[in-house]
């Protein structure tokens, strides 16, 4: 689970870190008093939404040569303009794709004199399942491109959870950064901080882009983004109130209600299948013959009726969707309930698009004798290369 900015930093400000003062907008007549409440001269106006790139990033029908998501204001009135402008707009970044996101929030903040600009991040590294800190002297830009173009200005180390954060390991980021006297024992102290929100509030990232050095030499946090660990929230209820959401997939967050595991994707084959495994072998094998995915959806090992159910409508909600393959395989899942949930919604929710289904396990011939008897123009197919080639096939004529 992803939070904005303004959350993200009123978050690490009560651990202490050092953050601009800022006033979160949601009405247009609310941007004047807000920006009135920050010192000037300059104040900072920001487009909340759950994607990166705001500042390169465009408006929607905007005039040539506007301004991005990020905007700089030099009194309270055009702040407060500047807000105006951008609430209710959608904003298209790189992060976005073309369809963009809509502005519902705005966050105005106190503008910072800035010496130098450095990336700061902390990560779950599966690979080691350790907490990892990665940090660059080209801050401001994304990592991606750092990585890409000069892998040799980015530092990457794992903390052991034996241990936890230990001084040495700020000093180690400070001299990688470049940082000099009050500057190391700030980051020793700022990269302490960090690392402690991120263990006690189960982050998942934590991304300071850019971390940066002020005029008069101290360290601040000019931009926060957070993700959480989403199977934690159940002991993180504070960071749960905080979800936005308007900023996730409709049809994601739909499926989250129902403990699905569903994920978006923008191909025409929608998939169901049981198991995160056999659910990747599924979507590489519509590949294989030449479709594309549009969806990962496991409905998991004890699925039951309402829940295939639900997940079938969620799938014909995709306008995208072209064909539907069901493949399960029966271990714990049975075959006849995932026939009984996929004949109920067909008969809910009508069939608009070609349906091949393959069955395999507990109850399979039962299963079988559901979907055959069912009355219902169902493709059955008697192994997953048959499925996907029957679908493909159905799909692309």
């Amino acid at each position: 689970m992803n939070i904005h900015e303004y959350q993200a930093k009123s978050l690490l400000r009560s651990y202490g870190a050092p953050v601009s003062d800022g006033r979160p907008v949601f009405k247009a007549e609310e941007a004047k008093t807000a920006a009135g409440e920050l010192d000037g001269p300059l104040w900072v106006v920001k487009a909340q939404i759950h994607a990166g790139g705001r500042g390169k990033g465009s408006f929607k029908e905007s005039d040539a040569g506007e301004k991005g998501g990020v905007r700089l204001a030099k009194s309270v009135e055009e702040a407060a303009e500047e807000a105006k402008r951008m609430l209710g707009r959608t904003l298209v970044t790189h992060q976005t794709g073309p369809e963009g996101k809509q502005v519902n929030r705005i966050y105005i903040e106190e503008g910072s004199d800035i010496e130098t600009e450095l990336y700061l991040a902390l990560l779950v590294d599966r690979v080691t399942s350790r907490v990892s800190f990665v940090c660059s002297t080209e801050g401001g830009m994304d990592i991606e491109e750092v990585a890409a173009s000069a892998p040799e200005k980015i530092l990457s180390f794992s903390v052991d959870p034996a241990t936890g954060y230990q001084p040495f390991h700020g000093r180690r980021i400070a001299f990688a950064l470049g940082l000099e006297g009050k500057q190391v024992k700030e980051c020793v102290s700022l990269m302490g901080i960090l690392y402690k929100a991120f263990i006690e509030r189960d982050m998942e990232m934590l991304e300071i882009n850019p971390l940066i050095v002020t005029d008069k030499g101290s360290l601040k946090v000019l931009d926060a983004k957070l993700g959480f660990d989403s199977n934690a929230l159940y002991r993180q209820q504070d960071v749960a109130s905080l979800r936005d959401e308007t900023e996730e997939d409709p049809k994601e967050l739909q499926a989250s209600k129902y403990d699905l595991n569903y994920i978006a994707l923008d191909g025409e084959i929608g998939c169901m299948v049981n198991g995160a495994g056999l659910a990747m072998a599924t979507m590489d094998i519509i590949k294989l013959y030449g479709a594309e995915p549009a969806n990962f959806l496991d409905v998991g090992g004890g699925a039951t009726k309402e829940k295939v159910t639900e997940a079938f409508k969620i799938i014909t909600s995709d306008k995208n969707v072209k064909g539907i393959l069901v493949n399960i395989f029966g271990g714990i899942m049975r075959c006849d309930v995932i026939a009984e949930g996929v004949i109920a919604a067909v008969k809910e929710v009508g069939l608009e698009v070609p349906l091949v289904v393959r069955l395999e396990g507990t109850n399979v011939e039962k299963g079988k004798e559901i979907i055959a008897s069912s009355g219902l123009n169902v493709i059955a197919a008697d192994s997953l290369s048959d499925g996907a080639e029957k679908i493909v096939k159905a799909v692309k004529g």
